[in-house]
């Protein structure tokens, strides 16, 4: 496996994973992943483990999808976990990480909810 950059911060993460994405590196995005990670994706379903996640996102990142960087909501962290979200452009829900601090000091994704749709309640 390429020696890939490190994320230093949790807010590193989703930086890096635009940017491997866009590049179509799975195995770079599936670096990001802890070894036994969980991902709510695709919507409905869980994948789980960093070999799945990457399969996943050899799939997903074939069809050449372009990602934009999303502003960061302030991270909350306490005793080395990290809860990391963003708010997608178009305003619909929040994507949400939980994050460990490794034993070198960088991040990885422990959980992934990449969408989380806010339900609508009409009359609400």
């Amino acid at each position: 496996m390429p020696e890939y950059e490190k994320a230093m911060r949790p807010e590193d993460i989703t930086r890096l994973f635009v940017e491997r994405s866009n590049a179509g590196d799975a195995a770079g995005v599936a670096a990001l992943y802890e070894r036994d990670a969980v991902m709510a994706f695709p919507p409905g379903e869980r994948t789980v483990g960093r070999d799945a996640i990457r399969a996943l996102w050899e799939k997903v990142l074939a069809g050449r999808p372009h990602f934009e960087p999303e502003q960061p909501l302030p991270t909350l962290v306490s005793d080395g976990i990290a809860l990391t979200s963003t708010p997608p452009k178009d305003g619909s829900g929040a994507r949400a990480q939980v994050v460990r601090r490794q034993p070198d000091g960088s991040w990885l994704r422990l959980l992934d909810q990449p969408e989380f749709v806010s339900p609508v309640r009409d009359g609400a």
